[in-house]
This record gives C-alpha cells, structure tokens and sequence, in this order.
C-alpha cells in the first residue's frame, strides 16, 4: 500500500502572505576618545577613598610638622618671655578670682626680676669669660711646657721641650678633620632629620592638624580623649556669650576654669568653675549642644550640681560604651548569695562609673516609674527577688497588669493578684487596705514590739489610680447607693488613701509601700503619693515635668534627666533619687544601669527563695470569696419574674451570698458579666433591668459550649 497521497482537486486557495520585518543591525559604537577615557581613570583614581586618604595622611603627617613648630615656638616663647604669668592672670581675672590673679601677678613680677639679673650679668660675662679661656689657655700650655722640659732633662734632648705641646696641636687638628670628614654634610642631613622628628612627635601627640587631615574615627569623633583644651573649647562655643567672652579675655589658659580630668568607669568627670555671670543652669540647658562639642551623643554626657558654687560636674562617656550591656545579676550568677533586709544592700546594677550600685530596702517606701517598656517590672522584680532571698519578709502583691510577670511569687507572697480588670483594682485595693489594718495593730502592740517586714508591692499602680468604680451598698428600703471611689487622687479615693496611711506611719513598723507605675501625670500618681516614697526611681520619660513629678524638683535641678534617656536604647537604666544607695558627695541623684533578670532566671531565684521558707500558701483572687456561678445565681435571683430592675438584682445577690456579692458588684459589673455572654440589660421606661429569658439564654448558651463561669 502506497503511503502517497494524491490530490484530485488543486487548492485554489491564495497563498498566505508572509511579511519579512527587516531589524537594521545596530550602528557600531563610536569609539571613546582617548582623552575621555583617561580622565575617567583619573577622575576614579582622585576620587578613590585609598586616594583620599593616602593624600589626608600625607597632609596629617606633614601637618604635623609644622603644628609641632608652631607649638615648640610657643614653648619657647613662653620660657623666655612672661607672657605665660600674663595669661594666667588674665584667666584669673575674668574667672574672678582675684586672689589666684594676685599670686599670678607676684609669680610674673619675680620671673621678671630673675630675667632682668641674668641680662645684667651678660654686660659681664664676655670679659669674665675671656679671662677665663686666658688663664686657662695659660695654665694648659704652661703644664704642657713643663711636661716637655721634664722630657728635654730625661732625653738630653732639647727639641723634647715642645713635643708635648705639638702632640696636642696635632691632635686638636686630627679631630677636626674627622668631624669635617664625618659630619660634614651628613651632619646637616641628620641633624634636620631628627628636629623634623621631633617637631612631628610633638605635632602627632598634640594632634596638631585640621579635622579634615585626620583618619575618620577622629573626624567623627569616634574614641576621641577627652582633654582640657577640647572641653575649653566646648564650653566656649556653647552659645554663653559670658562664658564665651571670659574664655576669651583667658587667652589659651581656659583650662583653669577645669579641675582635674579623672577616669571614671567607662568614661571621665571632670568639674568646671564657672566664671563670674555665668550661671549653671545656662550650661545645663545646652546639655544636647555640649555634648556634640564633645563628640558625644546627648545620652553619653550627663550635667550634675556639686556642692561647690559656680561650678558644674561633667561625666562624659566613652564613644558607645553605654550601648554596651552590663553583665548579669549577682542573684544569677552566685546561688548561694542571700538577703538582709535590714542590713543589706540589693544587687541593683552599676553607676555610670561602672561601679557597683546597691540599694537599701531598710524601711523606705519605693517609687518606680518611667514609659512603657522601659524595664520598669524587671527592676522593681529585682529587688523583691533579692528581698525574698530573707525569709523573714512577707509579700503582698497586686499585678495589675496579669501577664505573669510576677507569677514566680506564688508559693513566695501571702497574697497574689493578677490581672487587669476592676475586680482586679477592688482586691488590690482591699489587699492595701487590710495591709492598713495591719499597720494599726502593730502600732497599738506594746513598744519595744519587732514587726517582721511586710512589703506590699503594686505594680502598674497607675491601673488602680484611673479606676471609675465606686463602692456600692444597698440601702435598706431595696436602693443601691454609690460611696468612695476605689481611684482618683482625691481624699475619698480608697486606695489613694489607704497608701497615703502607710506613707504617713507604715514605716515605724516595717509596712512599706512599693509601686512602679507609667508615664506619669497628676491624674495617675497623685503628687502626695510620689512624695511619700522614699527612693524614687525613673526610667526614660517624655518631658522634664514629668522627670519632676516622678523625682522631686530637688533631684531635676541638680541634675537629674530622666526625659533625657532614649527610649527603647536606654532600658533599665534608672535615675534613682534616695538615701538608701550611695550618691556622689554634692549630687541629688545617680544614674544605675541595672542588672536585666529574666522571667526564667527570676523563677530560679524564687524556687530558691521558697526552700528557705518553710511554705507559703499564697492567696489568689479566687480563693478569697466562696466560689460561685455567678450567672446560675443571677437566675436564681430572677425567680419567675419575667424582668427585675439592676439594683433589685444586686441587692437579692447581696442577699444570697455577702462575701461573694458584696460592695464590689456594682451594676457595671453586672452588665459586663451578662455582656461576656452575649447580653446585656436593657431599659424599660427609662429603667434597666434585666430580662429573665436572656439570662436563661445566655446560660444555654454557655452550657452548649461547655463553660463554666464563677464569681469571680
């Protein structure tokens, strides 16, 4: 079978059209002109950073040199002339000093004296010198003489008298042949070469060169020693027309405006004396711009008011050492390191210095505050983790914030409170309350009485200050009334008061009050309650009003800056105003980079802390009332009536069960029970109440999704 197929019809069909599209080959590229192509090169070449800064050292080093001349030209000028009596008298002067400028002037007009006697003896030196050189000259060839007439006797031999005499012509003509021979011109040549030398060594350690000669880490201020001149020359432009002026009138001596330069942990202090005009506030107030004088940022400079008048204290960082962590807490790395609560110290973190900073809980309210996430819960944890460590302190604890930050004290603290809620503000606020009861009965025990401590700690206190509940009792005619409110900064304020009761006479009998709140206002720290504390601590804040309430003013003016810390950067670090941690002489406050516990370390060191007690059964929320269903007793309540008013409702729970439904269920919180199951009371004639089919609704509801609600 053929595999050829033959076609009886022809296709009359045209044929399809196939356009061709022509792509025209690209033009050649025009060649680079030579000269284009060579100033490229050259333009890379110049512009290179190995270029630059090939040509800034060449410069620097050579720079060198002739700052070096410049300054040994000053050396030598000021050792000749008087100018350096001159210029300190000056800087005297305009400090106001007068009686250092006095003593200037007595040390010029001596240097004056002794250099007017030397010229009087140059009148007469020339003659006594050419005596000298004659007689000399005299003695010399005459012993020379002697010697060769003691050689003529010896040899018989008269021509011997001036042997010894030509000997040492002979001598003298050799040795200046060899120096003529020898250091010729290569004298010249190395004796240039070492003045270069060390007028570069001179220029090189006084860094006698413009900024832009110099290596980047120097221009940009990275690792630059702080030195008298630099912090002269600080001050000077700070933008203090006084100061500016004084510095001025001083000459190059503005440095005795400056106290010794001391190394102080990772950076120096040094204290300024300010001239006369010039007050310390006007120097506090540029912090920002003294500091970028010094080639700091403004967090590494810190501005504090020693006892001395006039004068300023200035601790200046090292570049980035204070972006560097501190090591771990003592409490972490030594497990077997204890607590005394009346003799010890905590093992907070360390000062600016790097030194050791520890703090005395002994009878002293505290007061932490500062932005949140700042690390104001792991430093107030710290101390009560170092606390623990005395198994003769008992713990009272409200966490108003509930997410378990303290939840390493159950099995620790006597009573334990967590969360966020109202009901949550209520207990805290009870817990204090009972904590004043407490206080009363140890004032009326007999003197002499020894109270262990009692610390009732509050954390995000500002939670408990802001709550609008208000106590609620129902009257007897069957109406709900509204009493104290449980926040506010007011006299009727519950917890308000019953801290201020433990500010006023808690410590006489170890009750102490410990608080760490946020961002704070008058609204959410009352000015009576963070001036009872007696260490107040605070991390970054916002604006230097807020520094003063969480401080004191005492603190603010001295110096403290806590609206100065950054932010998120400088977490954990505290400025502390207390008497109970050691405070340079003359300062108000100190600045603690403290030791960062976490959650995990902070549970190793509570279960330490438990085994030096023998159990502690802590008392939660829940195990203070009877535990009940809420919602079932709600129904219960409702009977068959088809709707009850709000406050008739409370008032039949009251009724029902007193511990559980007392003045702490309000009808706000009725309608947030009800509303978390999906109703909520409505009006009736102007009235709420609730509605016995929603009740029962919600309990289906509930029960269909196997929950379970309680009281509490």
């Amino acid at each position: 079978m053929s595999d050829n197929v033959v076609h009886l019809h022809k296709n009359t069909d045209p044929a399809p059209v196939t356009t061709l599209t022509v792509v025209p080959e690209p033009a050649p590229a025009k060649p680079i002109p030579l000269w284009i192509r060579s100033g490229r090169a050259v333009r890379t070449a110049v512009t290179h950073d190995v270029t630059k800064a090939s040509a800034r050292a060449m410069a620097r080093h050579t720079l060198f040199v002739a700052g070096g001349a410049k300054i040994a030209a000053k050396r030598t000028w000021d050792g000749r002339t008087a100018s350096r009596y001159e210029r300190m008298f000056r800087a005297a002067e305009a400090a106001g000093n007068h009686e250092l400028a006095a003593e200037w002037e007595e040390r010029g007009q001596h240097f004056r004296e002794a250099r007017h006697r030397r010229r009087m003896d140059l009148l007469t030196s020339p003659i006594d010198a050419a005596k000298g050189v004659a007689v000399g000259a005299g003695v010399g060839i005459g012993s020379l003489v002697a010697l060769g007439v003691v050689m003529a006797i010896a040899t018989k031999d008269v021509t011997q008298v001036v042997t010894p005499l030509m000997a040492t012509v002979k001598f003298i003509n050799l040795l200046i042949t060899v120096v003529q021979v020898v250091w010729g011109p290569q004298s010249l040549v190395i004796g240039s070469l070492l003045a270069l030398l060390a007028l570069w060594a001179v220029g090189s350690k006084q860094q006698a060169a413009p900024a832009w000669a110099m290596p980047d880490n120097v221009r940009n201020g990275e690792g630059e020693p702080i030195t008298p001149s630099i912090v002269v020359k600080a001050l000077r432009d700070l933008g203090v027309a006084p100061l500016k002026t004084a510095i001025k009138d001083m000459g190059d001596a503005g440095a005795s405006m400056l106290g010794p330069i001391r190394i102080a942990g990772c950076g120096v202090e040094v204290d300024v004396t300010l001239p006369s005009g010039v007050s310390t506030i006007e120097v506090q107030n540029r912090r920002r711009k003294l500091a970028e004088n010094l080639t700091r940022h403004e967090h590494e400079v810190f501005i504090t008011i020693p006892q001395a008048a006039r004068t300023v204290r200035l601790w200046v960082a090292d570049s980035g050492a204070l972006d560097e962590p501190i090591g771990p807490s003592p409490l972490v790395t030594d497990d077997t390191l204890t607590a005394d609560y009346a003799k010890g110290r905590a093992p907070w973190g360390q000062d600016l210095r790097g030194d050791a900073a520890a703090l005395s809980v002994y009878q002293r309210h505290l007061l932490i505050t500062g932005l949140s996430n700042q690390g104001k819960t792991a430093a107030l944890r710290s101390l009560a983790l170092w606390v623990a460590l005395d198994r003769s302190v008992e713990f009272w604890m409200g966490d108003l914030k509930g997410v378990g930050d303290w939840a390493m004290f159950d099995g620790l603290a006597s009573r334990l409170i967590q969360g966020p809620t109202d009901d949550h503000v209520i207990e805290v606020t009870e817990m204090v309350e009972d904590a004043v009861e407490e206080m009363n009965r140890r004032i009326q025990a007999p003197p002499g009485t020894q109270f262990p401590a009692l610390i009732v700690v509050v954390d995000e206190a500002q939670v408990a200050f802001m709550c609008p509940l208000k106590t609620t009792r129902v009257t007897e005619d069957g109406k709900v009334k509204e009493g104290a409110p449980y926040g506010g900064s007011k006299a009727t304020s519950r917890y308000f008061m019953a801290v201020r009761k433990i500010h006023n006479q808690g410590r006489a009998v170890n009750v102490l009050m410990w608080q760490g709140t946020q961002d704070p206002t008058d609204q959410n720290l009352p000015k009576l309650v963070r001036e009872g504390a007696h260490t107040r601590a605070s991390l970054a804040l916002g604006t230097e009003s807020q520094a003063r309430m969480a401080l004191g003013d005492k603190a603010v003016d001295g110096g403290a800056a806590p609206n100065l810390l950054r932010p998120g950067l400088d977490k954990g670090t505290l400025v502390v105003a207390s008497d109970g941690i050691e405070i340079p002489k003359g300062q108000s406050s100190i600045t603690v980079r403290t030791h960062y516990i976490s959650t995990e370390d902070a549970t190793e060191i509570a279960e330490r802390a438990k085994l030096l007690r023998d159990g502690v059964t802590t008392l939660t929320v829940i195990e203070r009332g009877e535990e009940r269903d809420a919602l079932a007793d709600i129904a219960g309540v409702l009977g068959d009536a088809p709707r009850l008013r709000t406050n008739e409702v409370l008032k039949r729970l009251h009724s029902l069960a007193p511990d559980t439904y007392g003045d702490q269920w309000t009808n706000d919180r009725l309608k947030a029970l009800l509303e978390a199951h999906g109703e909520e009371p409505k009006k009736s004639h102007g009235v709420m109440v609730i509605h016995r089919d929603h009740v029962l609704r919600a309990l289906a509801n509930r029960d269909a999704d196997g929950s379970a609600s309680t009281s509490n």
